[in-house]
């Protein structure tokens, strides 16, 4: 069947017979009419050779197809035309309009082989890009296969650089720990250095009261030899009871500025240090930062009061030891100022801690978790504790400024904090006390300003009552707690302890 179909395709018969159709069209009314007939009947043998050779490709088709292949196409195509053929007595359309099927029959073989045409085309077109393309793909696998090759070369050349490279780690390890001995041992030179300079401070302290008692000695001694009208030896008694013996400065007024000063920068460094890393501290286990500024603020509170008592307890228990054997030219009370500067290491620091933290868990304004207790911040309780007994012993004593929350803000005793608003005119809460020497401030503390500031006090009294933690105390402690708190931390002088 594709052979007889090609030798169709071949000879072009319907092109032949369109043309001579078109040259019959030409010459119809130029020939005779016997020559008109014989090229009709020439056209009508044509015709039919070429339905002989359809009519064969139709038989091998269908052979091809086998018994039942094509059948539908038969029935409801050639069949029928066939019908129709052998049954009409005159066929069902005109001359004029077979002749314009037979023309758009020819000019949609025209299109089908101008498409075919174009359609070879642009498959050879396309193969001849596919083969660019594969050639691109070929030099593609190959720098692939060249970068494989590098990346083995490589890799091969790391794994000896690695091994080289493991070495410099562990030497460079091993340096590290040398370095890290080497800023321990600085870090203990630096801190004995330290040592050295308070070491040679006090020292140099005590050479300056030392020379001052030796210029009033020698003072002293001038004056004895000198003829007096007082020969005997009752006079020169009462002479050891007068006056002029108390002008001799003790050790406590001679460095009273210095410590003074030190003081002052350590209660500043409480503040900027010991302070920020009790708030560190708290802040893992308490996630309000208002509660956990209230409880740094309560404990320095409480740790200058208990502080004050505990110097007040011991200031007696000196005066009482040395009212039994004292003798000199300084009054007892100067020689107990004296004493109690000269030995500060006597005093129980960690009783202060304790009884700081028991006042701390009665104190209704503040919570804390059951799991932890406020001994977590007891570095900032020694360290303030310290500092406060070591104020009680300067002329005048260093105290703290009365606070209460819901004051009115003082300019000249606080500073705002960093979330405060400025324009509110009463204090919510304290973040750090002020440092007064009597009615002078000598370093500011920190206050919260807000609106509202009463109501927000009432709900933090509200808010500690919450069963957080059970801070009942027996009726005989609280009553004692409360007259330990009556008086304000303004009215607790070195006096009154």
């Amino acid at each position: 069947m594709a052979d007889t179909l090609r030798r169709l395709t071949g000879t072009s018969s319907f092109s032949v017979l369109q043309d001579k159709i078109e040259s019959w069209h030409r010459d119809y009314h130029v020939i005779s009419c016997d020559q008109n007939l014989n090229r009709c009947c020439e056209l009508i043998e044509l015709t039919a050779k070429i339905q002989g050779q359809l009519f064969a490709i139709l038989n091998l088709t269908a052979a091809e197809g086998g018994h039942y292949a094509g059948v539908d196409t038969l029935k409801t195509r050639l069949l029928p035309w066939l019908g129709t053929c052998f049954s009409m007595s005159r066929p069902s359309v005109t001359d004029d309009t077979s002749l314009q099927l037979i023309q758009d029959s020819v000019e949609k073989d025209r299109k089908i082989r101008n498409l075919s045409a174009s359609h070879e085309s642009d498959m050879q077109m396309m193969e001849t890009q596919l083969s660019s393309t594969r050639l691109q793909l070929d030099s593609v696998r190959a720098e692939l296969i060249g970068a494989q090759n590098e990346l083995d070369e490589t890799k091969s050349k790391s794994a000896a650089t690695r091994l080289a490279t493991a070495d410099e780690i562990l030497q460079l390890k091993a340096d590290l720990r040398s370095a890290h001995e080497q800023v321990e041992i600085y870090q203990r030179n630096l801190n004995a250095l330290h040592d050295y300079e308070r070491q040679i401070r006090l020292l140099r302290d005590e050479v300056s009261y030392l020379s001052t008692e030796k210029a009033m000695l020698k003072e002293r001694l001038v004056r004895s030899r000198s003829p007096s009208p007082l020969p005997s030896r009752s006079r020169s008694r009462s002479r050891s009871s007068s006056p002029v013996r108390n002008e001799s400065p003790t050790r406590a007024k001679l460095t009273n500025s210095s410590r003074h000063a030190r003081l002052v920068s350590r209660f500043s460094d409480l503040y900027a240090v010991e302070r920020l890393e009790a708030q560190t501290l708290l802040r893992c286990y308490i996630a309000d930062l208002e509660m956990v500024q209230k409880i740094i603020f309560i404990a320095v509170v409480e740790s200058f009061r208990t502080a004050k008592l505990a110097y007040r307890q011991f200031m007696m228990r000196v005066r009482k030891t040395l009212s039994i054997s004292h003798f000199g030219p300084e009054s007892l009370e100067d020689a107990r100022l004296d004493y109690i500067v000269r030995n500060l290491d006597l005093y129980d620091v960690q009783a202060s801690v304790n009884d700081v933290i028991s006042a701390m868990n009665a104190n209704p304004r503040i919570s804390f978790p059951p799991e932890v207790n406020f001994g977590l911040i007891s570095n900032l309780m020694r360290e303030t504790c310290k500092v406060a007994f070591a104020m009680q012993t300067l002329d005048p004593p260093l105290d703290l400024a009365f606070a209460s929350d819901g004051e009115l803000y003082n300019d000249n005793r606080y500073r705002h904090s960093y979330d405060s608003e400025f324009t509110a005119p009463l204090v919510m809460y304290h973040v750090w006390p002020a440092l007064v020497e009597g009615n002078i401030v000598i370093v500011k503390g920190e206050a919260v300003t807000r609106r509202g500031a009463p109501w927000s006090r009432s709900r933090s009294r509200s808010r500690s009552s919450s069963p957080v933690r059970s801070r009942s105390l027996s009726p005989t402690r609280s009553l004692a707690f409360n007259s330990k708190r009556t008086l304000s931390p303004d009215r607790l002088t070195a006096s009154r302890l």
